[in-house]
């Protein structure tokens, strides 16, 4: 039988619930702003929950006289419990990768004929293979994506000095790169990840669709991303 917790304990452990409750908020703004970034197979509510059970953990470690902020002491690691979810989801075979590669080069051959990505129907007739399979190979895809560039992103946010070196690095190359990007294409990456904007608000500025949006958001990470690893 467990030994109940003495007055003092209790009081410790009030305040540490109380203030995960206080930022629970956050942590669902957060979750939801991933989830914009992911296929629809993804469900919020199992990035919530990873990022719930990292921040109740860290609340237990939490020392309020040396960091003023319990949000700032917890964010990235909580950020960083959704993405090692998402990792978690990230099995794939060789042949599934070779599959994610065959799918990737025919949607650019479509893309740059049509100026829109082809649905699965059209995929599975031309590369001979099970549409099940091409939707699941697509939402793989589409994961590792988001994964991949928000793993660079990530630096952003760090402050130490070889860390902000790195920072000032990666942001000088996504600025060379962005350059190599037609006009509209740069204010989509500018909106989203430096004014922070959601593709619905983005989609309300430039007057596109938010699933428009979205598909032309998805290309020019993946372009970032490749041009990053030097591809």
């Amino acid at each position: 039988m467990q030994k109940p917790l003495n007055p003092y304990a209790q009081t410790i452990k009030k305040e540490q619930d109380d203030i995960v409750l206080a930022y629970t908020p956050a942590l669902r703004a957060m979750a939801f702003r991933l989830k914009e970034r992911l296929p629809a197979h993804i469900d919020v509510s199992d990035l919530i929950g990873a990022g719930l059970e990292e921040m109740v953990k860290l609340s237990r470690k939490y020392d309020k006289e040396q960091n003023d902020s319990f949000w700032g002491y917890v964010q990235k690691r909580v950020y960083g419990a959704m993405l090692d979810f998402l990792r978690g989801l990230d099995v794939v075979s060789r042949s599934d990768r070779t599959l994610v590669k065959s799918i990737e080069a025919l949607v650019d051959e479509y893309f740059n004929k049509f100026e829109h990505e082809p649905d699965d129907a059209y995929i599975a007739e031309k590369l001979g293979v099970d549409i099940e399979k091409v939707s699941e190979a697509r939402n793989v895809s589409a994961v590792v994506a988001v994964l991949n560039i928000d793993d660079q992103m990530e630096l952003m946010s760090e402050e130490n000095t070889l860390e902000r070196i790195e920072k000032e690095d990666l942001i000088e190359k996504i600025a060379q790169i962005l350059n190599e990007f037609e006009e509209r294409d740069q204010l989509i990456v500018q909106l989203y990840y430096y004014e922070e904007l959601s593709l619905k608000e983005i989609s309300e500025i430039l007057g596109i669709t938010e699933s428009r949006i979205s598909q032309i958001h998805k290309r020019l990470m993946d372009k970032i991303r490749k041009k990053l690893e030097g591809k």
